[in-house]
């Protein structure tokens, strides 16, 4: 009979493995979803015309102000603003003071926007002041600062360094480099140029009916002409004045150097309006002013004009043609 053998029993241990779930799918999913809607919103913006981004920019200020209108949305499929203009009980338009505070806004933001344009044009002269030989050799002179007007950028005088001889307004051949380079700096904006002229408290005897009013005023156009010819747009100049001695840079000593200095000014927006209105109201003359005027002149000659239609008209000797029967 045979032994019977004892069994033999083998025993493998398992072990836990980590779970192969799907949880990852669903996060890379909600990753890729929200990357396609980032460049979707990109897209968006760059193709949104002006009016469309003001519309969208003023629904998340104020979202009530574009409600019940004439769309559910805030652009219309035509692409318009859609605002609700409420009406008395006369049937005129009330005053909707959210829409002016958010044209008020509008217009802080964009007085910020060109506040922060001028000062990086500042902060690139700056750097190409350090950069460029021409214009490092002349640092202490070029005076750069942000003024409620705009980016200003004074050139002032030395005694060993002048900028004109006494009394000429001929530019010294290394102020007009340095007028040169920063023309290619002030062409990159779009912004009006004012260009002044200054001189200091020494009244000037070179000859008669020539003072420092005069002279500032033909060195700001000296300066001027350098800048266009650096490649600066004729266009772009706003003003360009001669103000001798009326605004000193230091006021404690009038006779300083430094008081004769070119001024150049790249304006903001207000101030540009500023000086286009100022002129067009200077040139605007009614005609009720121009007939006020000649009474007043008639009178200090002690005679009125007389207007005789059967004298004064001119008569023509020639018969009328006749109208009544037209013949070819």
């Amino acid at each position: 009979m045979m032994e019977e053998r004892p069994p033999i029993i083998v025993r493998r241990v398992r072990k836990g493995h980590h779970a192969h779930g799907g949880a990852w799918k669903v996060a890379f999913a909600d990753f890729a979803t929200a990357m396609m809607a980032f460049f979707l919103v990109l897209w968006l913006s760059e193709a949104a015309t002006k009016e469309q981004k003001d519309a969208i920019s003023g629904y998340f200020t104020d979202p009530v102000g574009f409600e019940q209108g004439g769309s559910p949305y805030v652009i219309d499929l035509g692409g318009s603003v859609t605002v609700t203009v409420t009406q008395d009980t006369a049937g005129k338009p009330q005053d909707q003071p959210e829409v002016r505070m958010r044209e008020d806004t509008i217009q802080d933001l964009a007085a910020q926007l060109e506040q922060q344009k001028l000062t990086q044009l500042m902060q690139e002269i700056m750097a190409q002041i350090e950069k460029n030989p021409k214009l490092n050799a002349f640092k202490d002179q070029l005076l750069l600062d942000i003024t409620d007007e705009g980016l200003r950028i004074q050139i002032v005088d030395k005694r060993q360094r002048p900028m004109f001889d006494s009394g000429r307004s001929e530019l010294q051949p290394y102020f007009e480099e340095i007028l040169f380079e920063l023309a290619k700096s002030i062409a990159k904006v779009r912004n009006k140029i004012s260009v002044s002229g200054h001189t200091d408290a020494q009244p000037f005897l070179g000859r008669d009916n020539y003072s420092n009013w005069e002279l500032s005023a033909d060195r700001a156009n000296a300066a001027r002409r350098a800048l266009v010819e650096g490649g600066l747009p004729e266009g772009r100049m706003a003003r360009v004045v001669g103000l001798a001695s009326s605004v000193l840079f230091d006021e404690k000593d009038p006779y300083n150097p430094v008081n004769r200095r070119i001024s150049i000014l790249v304006l903001n927006k207000k101030t540009q309006e500023d000086i286009e209105g100022a002129e067009q109201a200077d040139s605007a003359i009614s005609t009720s002013d121009l007939l006020e005027e000649l009474d007043r002149t008639l009178d200090r000659q002690g005679r009125k004009p007389e207007f005789d239609p059967d004298k004064d008209l001119p008569v023509d000797d020639k018969p009328a043609p006749n109208t009544d029967g037209l013949t070819w």
